[in-house]
């Protein structure tokens, strides 16, 4: 029997990068779509038939009907979350309880995990992170520190577990002097999102998949947040708590490296970034603002402003290496459709020198250099091929393509399902 393929979609940037409708948009040629790392601080926005819908936690597969959606161990649950999103979806007409399988191995979020986070931010003063303060952080360092609560447990002496990870919570926390705080209705909503989750499939992950794969199906693994954000590869300290890179998937699901196929890198026509971090190529005048108005570039979780700035050459070499990407999508093309010039960063100028390389460090004097392009001053939204795209766009994606030796694939000009463009 001929095995099945896995194929990886991640954001090559800091998160943002339109994952969401992406993910929805090749879901057609794939039987399952996995979520391998990350937790509700991930906001995968899709828009079709006039409805917006943001996905948290749940694979953005799950508005093609019958695909099987998996929630992989690398994952962190947060039931309460959970349930307000799935009952949200089903509310609205997608039926989730016998397409969701859940590992039983993804790590549960607390309500104390968020107290902790808060506190944590709190002690760091102006060196803090800018986390979304969902407790993913912390779930992650008791995941490390062999101290978690997994999904499995909610069927084995689970009062007696979670009560004794409570009071080391507390115990934390009294430590630290962060004794402010009341999570009895959270508390209480929680426990309901806990028994809310014991309705769905939760199922040893790995070998379901492995399964699956044997079955000759096919699987497109999801990744949250963007390369230039993960735990050891991105702009440390101020990174997630995760491995967003192409390896996550592996090590958050349960697959052998051998049996990746494609990796699709996802990026911006530009660059953005939310919270606290390194980002060389910012803009703070008011093409900064004018990307950031036109693009709606706000968290879908958090109604942050994104900072905006140029594309950045050199960050996506580096996040191409990591993951091994074969195949580039571009978002939010049109973003950049009024524009008379386009500028990409093409080096780093770093102490008087200049390298073409992604440093050790980026957070103390990294200056752009960049290379102008003219703009295309063109309405892409309505174009339904390539072959109506304007001289001077075809120009910036041949640009691209030769910078990065990777070839772009779909180009996205707009937020609609439609609005997007797969190139042969």
């Amino acid at each position: 029997m001929n095995e099945g393929k896995i194929d990886v979609l991640l954001g090559l940037q800091w998160g943002d990068e339109g994952k969401g409708k992406v993910v929805d948009v090749l879901t057609p040629e794939y039987d399952v779509v996995a979520r391998f790392q990350g937790g509700p601080n991930a906001g995968h926005t899709l828009e079709f038939e006039g409805q917006k819908y943001v996905l948290r936690s749940i694979p953005s597969g799950i508005f093609q009907g019958g695909k099987v959606n998996i929630i992989g161990n690398g994952v962190v649950l947060a039931p309460d979350l959970f349930m307000d999103e799935a009952k949200a979806l089903e509310a609205s007409g997608h039926e989730l309880k016998s397409r969701l399988h859940i590992s039983k191995k993804a790590h549960l979020i607390m309500p104390t995990h968020r107290v902790l986070d808060a506190a944590y931010e709190a002690a760091k003063g102006k060196s803090k992170v800018g986390t979304t303060g969902k407790g993913i952080g912390p779930t992650y360092t008791d995941k490390i520190s062999r101290n978690g609560l997994r999904v499995g447990d909610i069927f084995d002496n689970f009062e007696q577990k979670y009560k004794e990870h409570k009071a080391r919570h507390e115990s934390i926390l009294k430590s630290m002097g962060y004794t402010e705080y009341d999570i009895a209705d959270v508390e209480k909503k929680w426990l309901e999102g806990v028994e809310y989750l014991r309705g769905f499939h939760i199922v040893d992950s790995e070998h379901e998949i492995n399964g699956l794969l044997r079955q000759g199906k096919s699987i497109l693994c999801e990744g949250a947040q963007g390369t230039m954000l993960d735990v050891d590869f991105g702009s440390y300290p101020f990174v997630t708590s995760s491995n967003t890179i192409c390896a996550g998937a592996c090590t958050g699901l349960g697959i052998g490296p051998n049996k990746i196929g494609d990796v699709y890198g996802i990026m911006k026509a530009y660059c953005t970034r939310v919270g606290a971090g390194p980002f060389p190529t910012e803009l703070f005048d008011e093409t900064g603002v004018r990307i950031r108005d036109l693009g709606h570039e706000y968290g879908a979780v958090t109604g942050r402003e994104r900072r905006c700035g140029w594309i950045d050459l050199v960050a996506l070499k580096y996040a191409i290496m990591i993951n091994g990407v074969t195949k580039l999508i571009m978002m939010k093309s049109d973003v950049l459709d009024g524009f008379d010039t386009i500028k990409a960063c093409v080096a780093y100028k770093q102490n008087g020198a200049e390298i073409d390389y992604f440093p050790y460090n980026i957070e103390d004097g990294i200056e752009p250099v960049y290379k102008e392009l003219p703009g295309w001053k063109t309405d892409m939204t309505q174009m339904v091929s390539e072959a109506e795209f304007p001289e001077e766009f075809n120009a910036y994606v041949k640009f691209l393509e030769a910078e990065l030796e990777t070839p772009i694939k779909i180009i996205s000009i707009g937020p609609d399902r439609e609005q997007t463009i797969v190139r042969d």
